[in-house]
């Protein structure tokens, strides 16, 4: 009798809500930090198979110097795509679920196509990462080789006065 009842608050006892993380092709290395931007490719869904989101189509203004991915920083995303990606090795291709609690909850952004309450299922690919200083580093060195480019072709050149 004392083991039935043992099972039976056991059952009803809330269950921690987590984020689960299935890896489809294995990475390598360290995993980011919450202090670190990732650059990720990504493709969101919702449990019907609804795709609600994915990352733009990859490609900086000067190749090579920035991963070629959609950055993210950990402390910017919803708290349960930061937790996946902490879970996550370089150039792992992983499929996330996301619990509702964890995602938006009740309340998504107004025209969302994410209804309230919807758990989140993510195809995602770390691509890379870096700390935040070294990315702010690379991306002000995209700027200064865009700006020695000098103005794209057929734009008018801005007078010197």
């Amino acid at each position: 009798m004392l083991a039935a009842l043992a099972a039976l608050a056991a059952w009803l006892t809330p269950q921690p809500v987590v984020v689960i993380v299935d890896e489809i092709t294995a990475g390598s290395g360290p995993s980011p930090t919450q202090d670190d931007v990732a650059f990720v490719t990504y493709v969101g869904r919702l449990d019907d198979g609804t795709v609600f989101d994915e990352s733009p189509a990859p490609g900086w203004p000067v190749p090579g110097i920035l991963p070629d991915a959609t950055p993210m920083t950990l402390d910017g995303v919803i708290p349960g795509f930061a937790d996946a990606l902490v879970k996550m090795q370089k150039g792992g291709t992983y499929n996330v679920h996301i619990p509702s609690e964890l995602a938006y909850g009740d309340s998504p952004a107004p025209g969302s196509k994410i209804p309230p309450g919807a758990d989140l299922n993510f195809e995602m690919t770390l691509v890379d990462f870096m700390s935040r200083e070294e990315a702010d580093t690379r991306y002000t060195a995209m700027l200064q080789a865009m700006g020695e480019m000098g103005p794209p072709m057929g734009a008018p050149e801005v007078p010197v006065q």
